[in-house]
């Protein structure tokens, strides 16, 4: 049977909904609340807490088609991608759930129907292995379905540790675990390898294509397997595997999907042979990159944005050895779009701002190779021997970008090597780093929690009666408060707005009636528990009612500059455009800071344009309104999610007339015009692709627009005008400096000139040649160029090495005519002399500059340069 990818995707979807299964879209690549992964990787991210108990739906049963992400950390096969049948940055899983619903025979049997009477693959080339003790899903196999007992394989621990098998799934070194169950394909006998568990496997015969897990355990880090209450199960099948099986091709690369990308590919970059492995790399590339784009991450030198800053170099490095000139990786996102546009809406919304935000990567890393070359020729210039270091090499392609082959090429051109082994340490080194860093293992079982559930009285008031439920001393449950002691206390509701979605915790005070005050400094989530952080005067015990009071004149502030936070988003989606997208936020009572994903810098105009929208809804005195409604119904309304936020099934959704919409669960003003006044302070990048706008509201605008003009009142005076014509008199002034640091230019020169022309008593004649060897005065390095142009000028064949000393630092520049390059090397002779010196550099071979900071031996090593030169040009 002969489908598409689309199909394949559609009849999955749909053959679980028939089976009472909620479908439910793709999560985000960049897992929500999820410390513990740097992309999703499955299809189960999105449902973790569901599993956990931590985050229960109104189904318990889901199917969906998950766009995932493995380029990094511990799923990084980057290397291989493009080179095998298998390996992509990105695929689609397709799974179905159970979330304490139906288990073992429910999951087999729903798996076996679809493959064998949906997608209808021969029940004969179906393989299928369990976990060496898991009898029951051996015999539902058997005796339920059928399988004959020589094709069910029992695969046991085989890396050296209990549970330690490929048939014994965990979500992490503790937390939900149990055995699985995998379904394989065999190709045929004219491919070679061998059934699963058996010396073969590692052939392309028999391929996985359907894994089921049951979710039986809890593991705690003590490696007790404790018995989930209610066992649920875990599907995932790779869309591209069984899109191969089902169109009778036996590499991923040559389904329709891929097919199409790769022909936009050879398109894009004039290639002619469409095997070519590069293709291949460059047609999965883009998957992972439009999609990562899609979901917000922008290219940079750290994190996710790292990740995705290497795909796209590796994609254009190998665009560039298919022979394409120019930008030309982001003309494959409409060919994307073609194949996944419909299935994923949201890649056809932003494609334009993909398109944009890869042509400008793809522009700057042209510009990285220009650097990576520079630094290549000075360490070419330099080097002693006829190897180049490999720490070297790493440094080019790691910090730099700068590909190895291409730094090999280099290296061949000069009669040298490169030292492979020594990069391949570094490399190895550089992945361990990277597999540390992304090591985000968490205990679900020690986490500081608490099983009470606070009522939040503050929507309405900013005061009330409560009831302490549970105190917290260093993480333990305690049951009284001595006189000045730390700690959190629980209570049954509460008026305190807990730190969440960036508005910080409200502070105030808890009185009891014998006049004991706890001073609440901040207020925390634990779970469903608010927790007052404070410290306490007087005694408390568990139980003790109390009186709740925030401090209202800072949860006014507060209130203003939340509600101006999400006008702020608002306006920039307008101005910008919709690719933005919020990127953390903290709203306090003296500013608010609001960071988002934009590919440059926010001009002037823009910035003044999105000030003037948000007073605008100020002066419109639009009310706030506020309601619950369910989640796909607020999204439906276009209403937008704040970063790093998780909701409910039921959300509150804060309209601001049709201006913003957004689900969000914090404190709010009344109305727009309570927030009285809105200022820009600054605006500028934190990280690639992230830019950070900071504002005041309220009585903080009118403090800040207080201050600039007293500033400005003071700039006037000293420039003898008035406010109104600093303008003009700072370009006067400007004008009036530029005239001045023009006429000192001028004077150095002749100055430098003159020096040159004493400084020629000095030089000494080698060779046939002149040799020039001097210390000037403190001298600026750009006055130090001038002397030298000047001194070879006056040369018809000579070298020249000038040293002088500014702020304790030594500045060398040594410059050679072009007649004795081939014997006198500038950049050689400076590196040589920075070496003695205690510093470095390099450059051309007919000039050259470095530096040192040994002062005390500068006389001395002038005096064994002149030997030095005379006795290369000898």
């Amino acid at each position: 049977m002969t489908m598409t990818s689309a199909s394949i995707r559609r009849a999955f979807l749909d053959f679980f909904a028939s089976k009472q299964h909620q479908v439910v879209p793709s999560s985000s690549l960049i897992p929500g609340n999820d410390a513990t992964l740097l992309f999703t990787n499955a299809g189960m991210v999105q449902f973790k807490d569901v599993f956990l108990g931590q985050d229960p739906r109104s189904y318990n049963r889901a199917v969906s088609a998950q766009r995932c992400v493995r380029a990094g950390g511990k799923h990084n096969d980057l290397e291989n991608v493009g080179y095998t049948a298998r390996h992509h940055t990105f695929f689609e899983m397709l799974g179905n759930f159970s979330f304490g619903d139906y288990f073992k025979q429910h999951a087999i049997a729903y798996a076996w129907e679809f493959l064998t009477e949906v997608v209808k693959l021969p029940k004969e080339k179906l393989w299928v292995t369990v976990y060496q003790t898991d009898d029951e899903a051996y015999h539902i196999w058997k005796d339920s379905i059928g399988v004959p007992a020589e094709r069910i394989i029992r695969i046991g621990d085989n890396k050296g540790a209990p549970y330690a098998s490929d048939n014994f799934w965990a979500m992490g070194d503790t937390g939900p675990c149990g055995p699985c169950t995998e379904i394989f394909y065999d190709h045929g006998a004219h491919i070679w390898g061998g059934p699963p568990g058996s010396a073969e496997e590692d052939g392309d015969r028999y391929i996985e294509i359907w894994n089921i897990v049951f979710m039986q355990f809890n593991r705690h880090s003590d490696g007790r397997m404790e018995k989930l209450p209610k066992p649920s199960v875990d599907t995932g099948m790779g869309l591209e595997r069984i899109a191969a099986i089902l169109q009778h091709v036996h590499s991923n690369y040559e389904i329709d999907t891929f097919v199409a990308l790769i022909k936009a590919a050879a398109d894009a970059t004039g290639a002619t042979d469409l095997t070519d492995k590069s293709l291949r790399v460059v047609a999965d590339h883009i998957r992972s990159c439009a999609f990562l784009i899609v979901d917000g991450v922008q290219p940079s030198n750290e994190g996710r944005g790292y990740v995705l800053r290497r795909i796209v170099r590796r994609a254009v490095r190998h665009g560039n050895k298919l022979g394409a000139r120019g930008a030309f990786f982001y003309k494959l996102v409409p060919a994307l779009v073609a194949q996944m546009g419909e299935a994923y809406p949201e890649l056809a919304a932003k494609q334009a701002v993909v398109e944009k935000i890869l042509k400008l990567e793809e522009e700057q890393f042209g510009k990285t190779l220009e650097r990576g070359l520079t630094i290549l020729e000075e360490a070419l210039a330099v080097l002693d021997g006829t190897v180049l270091p490999g720490e070297l090499v790493f440094k080019l392609y790691d910090t730099y970008g700068f590909p190895v082959d291409l730094t090999n090429d280099v290296a061949r051109e000069r009669n040298l090597s490169i030292d492979q082994a020594g990069f391949d340490a570094a490399m190895a080194e550089q992945r361990k780093r990277a597999q540390q860093a992304s090591n985000f293992g968490t205990d679900y079982n020690a986490q500081l929690s608490s099983s009470q559930h606070t009522e939040f009285t503050g929507y309405q008031h900013e005061f009330g009666n409560a009831t302490v439920v549970e105190i917290l001393q260093q993480g333990q449950a305690v049951t009284t408060l001595d006189d000045g002691a730390e700690a959190l206390l629980i209570l049954d509701k509460t008026p305190f707005y807990a730190e969440s979605g960036g508005q910080v915790g409200d502070t105030g005070s808890l009185t009891l009636a014998s006049g004991a005050v706890f001073v609440v400094e901040d207020t925390i989530k634990l779970g469903k528990a608010f927790a007052h952080k404070g410290r306490l005067q007087g005694t408390l015990k568990l139980g003790d009612k109390v009186d709740a009071q925030i401090d209202s004149a800072r949860r006014a502030a507060i209130k203003q500059n939340h509600s101006a936070t999400h006008l702020l988003h608002a306006a920039l989606r307008k101005v910008l455009g919709e690719h933005v997208t919020q990127k953390g936020s903290l709203v306090g009572p003296e500013r608010l800071r609001f960071d988002f994903s934009h590919f440059e810098a926010v001009k002037a105009d823009q910035l003044r344009q999105i000030e003037l929208l948000v007073n605008e809804q100020i002066q419109q005195n639009n009310v706030l309104d506020t309601r619950l409604m369910p989640i796909e119904q607020a999204k439906a309304a276009g209403a937008m999610a704040l970063f790093g936020e998780k909701y409910d099934d039921e959300v509150r959704v804060l309209s601001m007339g049709d201006f913003s919409i957004e689900l969000c669960g914090g404190t709010h003003v009344s109305r727009t015009g309570d927030i009285g006044l809105f200022k820009i302070v600054s605006e500028g990048g934190i990280a690639s692709g992230v830019r950070r706008i900071e504002a005041v509201s309220g009585a903080g605008a009118i403090s800040f627009i207080q201050q600039l003009e007293q500033q400005a009142q003071s700039v006037a005076a000293a420039l003898k005008g008035d406010v109104m014509s600093i303008a003009e008199r700072v370009q006067q002034a400007l004008e009036r400096s530029k005239q001045l640091e023009k006429d000192i230019e001028q004077l150095k020169a002749k100055l430098a000139s003159q020096a040159g022309a004493s400084l020629l008593e000095q030089a000494e004649q080698h060779g046939g040649a002149t040799v020039l060897v001097a210390q000037l005065p403190a001298t600026e390095p750009k006055a130090l160029r001038t002397t030298l142009d000047e001194l070879k000028n006056k040369l018809s064949t000579g070298v020249v090495l000038l040293a002088t000393v500014n702020d304790d630092k030594i500045s060398l520049i040594a410059g050679v005519t072009d007649d004795l390059t081939a014997k006198v090397h500038a950049g050689q002779l400076v590196g040589w002399a920075a070496g003695k010196l205690g510093g470095k550099g390099g450059g051309r071979p007919d000039m050259a500059q470095a530096g040192g900071t040994d002062i005390a031996a500068l006389s001395a090593v002038l005096t064994e340069a002149k030997t030095h030169i005379s006795s290369k040009l000898s």
